[in-house]
């Protein structure tokens, strides 16, 4: 089957699809449809915004479907009438058996993690907040269960000890691109093998439940190596966060340092250049960080407008 009659349906929303669908179109594949979130309200306004797929799938030319309901049986009909031999999902929500059962070859899914490690919805900020050196991007069969179809390809990727879950985001955002155009040729002319999660699961599986807002609170009796990966693997989005006088203060980056006298939750400051809270064996030194009610922005710059309490 040539590239040009391969039909291929995708599925996505935010901007770390737009990548994979970008790439399918630039290999030459055909995009039968692409299924995205419906627009929704935001801003002053309460204007509808349309998701970063949809806006990608519009320039390009390319059919839309926004279902609200993946189980409406009109939808279901438009989607088999496409008639497509596979289907694409790359950060999107659950689909029911009608739907990812459908095409011949099935549907496959990109996920943010070495597979069977950190299965969930988060696995890039897990990846990140559990202080791991390596992680990757992984293709994969959907079945019933979430997660946990057999596996395709996987590519590797390094995490260094100040990268944030964004940074690793957005990495991860093109080597997956990369790593689904080959997948889809694999599949194509044969070459890929499907191996069973089950016999690369070795001793326990870390898992990358959704985050909360508990989850965010940082701790200041853990580590300083332990607070530094939690505000990392919590960057940009959604925040790890403190309270200073009384005021709730996201920071975004950090370095720790694993000298210094302060106790767990400390504040030291010379109003000028540093602010550092103490942990149980150090401390951690605030490098970007927003105040309630403020932008987010460099420590310097904070600090230049902030009156600490006497």
């Amino acid at each position: 089957m040539s590239m040009s009659s391969l039909r291929i349906v995708f599925m996505g929303t935010p901007e770390f699809a737009v990548a994979s669908l970008d790439a399918l179109v630039t290999a030459g594949y055909t995009i039968a449809a692409v299924i995205t979130a419906p627009d929704k309200p935001a801003g002053r306004g309460l204007r509808l915004n349309e998701s970063a797929v949809k806006k990608y799938a519009v320039e390009k030319g390319l059919p839309v479907l926004q279902p609200e309901k993946l189980k409406n049986p009109e939808f279901i009909e438009t989607l088999r009438s496409l008639q497509a031999h596979l289907q694409v999902v790359v950060a999107f929500r659950m689909l029911p058996e009608v739907v990812w059962n459908m095409p011949p070859m099935g549907t496959l899914n990109v996920h943010g993690s070495l597979l069977p490690r950190y299965r969930g919805a988060a696995p890039i900020n897990w990846a990140v907040i559990n202080g791991e050196k390596e992680t990757g991007v992984t293709t994969f069969r959907l079945k019933h269960e979430i997660d946990t179809g057999n596996i395709l390809l996987q590519d590797r990727l390094p995490i260094g000890e100040n990268d944030t879950a964004g940074d690793i985001h957005d990495r991860m955002m093109h080597l997956g691109a990369q790593l689904l155009v080959r997948t889809v040729k694999g599949l194509e002319d044969g070459s890929v093998k499907e191996i069973p999660q089950e016999e690369l699961a070795d001793g326990e599986l870390p898992h990358a439940p959704k985050i909360f807002t508990e989850t965010c609170r940082i701790n200041w009796e853990r580590t300083a190596t332990e607070v530094h990966n939690l505000i990392r693997g919590l960057s940009p989005f959604p925040g790890a966060f403190t309270q200073l006088h009384g005021k709730t203060l996201k920071i975004y980056r950090s370095e720790k340092e694993m000298e210094g006298n302060l106790a767990p939750g400390q504040v030291d400051t010379d109003k000028k250049t540093f602010l550092r809270f103490g942990c149980a064996d150090g401390c951690i030194q605030v490098k970007e960080l927003q105040l309630e009610g403020k932008k987010r922005m460099l420590v310097e710059d904070f600090l230049r407008g902030y009156r600490f309490e006497q």
